[in-house]
């Protein structure tokens, strides 16, 4: 195979990952297992490379175990860390995830040690923030949410204290810069005289803070109350849900 031959063929676990079929990992699994065919082909051979525009199918049985995965909603409180890996001693918003705090009259959950070990945080929520973290299983959920060509929208409430620089809530929604880069574009909003709305579509470290910095403000309150098609809802702090069956990001 040629050097300009072998750029066209991927990784039959990355084809898998940009189609949203699921993410590496979990076709990594698939193929070991033997529930993906390409071409009508089994193929059972871990990192094996083919061309874009082949036909890719997940058995049955694949099918089955991607849709077991499962996908939490959880009120993350202020003084908890999105993860284990994340800096310092603190509690991990992973160790909410248990039968005390769970919304009463939610089915579907049967070893909550299971699930914990299976769960990840599709993004993060700081330290000193609270609201709507997502916890899941699922790869293609995961990459919707964080993937590097996700657009999914975020919601956040903020309280302020300061005065704004004349030209702020222009500046706020487009126009400010972070690490040498520029930002996205925001939509911005006052809701009262120290309530701002955000929505982002990004996430940079302490976004937001540092964005009211750079404008005059102090963020004194941040809460995420929604990302893509799903809210938080009535959950109150530190109690968590599973996504619903029609529910989607």
């Amino acid at each position: 195979m040629s050097e300009n031959q072998d750029e066209k063929y991927v990784r039959l676990s990355k084809l898998m990952s940009e189609e949203g079929i699921c993410s590496r990992r979990e076709a990594d699994d698939l193929i070991e297992k033997g529930y993906v065919f390409v071409n009508g082909e089994r193929v059972e051979t871990l990192g094996v490379k083919f061309p874009h525009g082949v036909d890719i199918k997940v058995s049955q049985l694949g099918k089955k175990l991607l849709s077991k995965k499962k996908t939490v909603i959880l009120y993350k409180p202020v003084g908890y860390v999105s993860h284990g890996d994340d800096e310092g001693n603190y509690p991990c918003a992973i160790d909410l995830i248990n039968n005390n705090n769970l919304v009463p009259n939610t089915q579907g959950v049967k070893d909550f040690k299971e699930l914990r070990e299976g769960l990840a945080p599709a993004g993060r929520l700081d330290i000193d923030s609270k609201g709507m973290l997502v916890l899941t299983q699922d790869g293609k959920i995961a990459k919707q949410i964080i993937g590097e060509t996700s657009r999914m929208d975020k919601e956040y409430l903020v309280r302020v204290t300061g005065r704004i620089i004349d030209n702020g809530l222009d500046l706020l929604r487009h126009g400010l810069e972070l690490d040498g880069e520029p930002l996205k574009p925001a939509k911005v909003d006052w809701i009262n005289k120290d309530q701002l709305k955000f929505v982002l579509i990004e996430g940079k470290k302490r976004q937001i803070r540092r964005m009211c910095e750079l404008v005059g403000l102090e963020v004194t309150g941040l809460k995420r109350v929604r990302i893509g098609r799903v809210t938080i809802g009535s959950l109150r702090e530190g109690q968590w849900r599973l996504l619903g069956p029609d529910e989607r990001f």
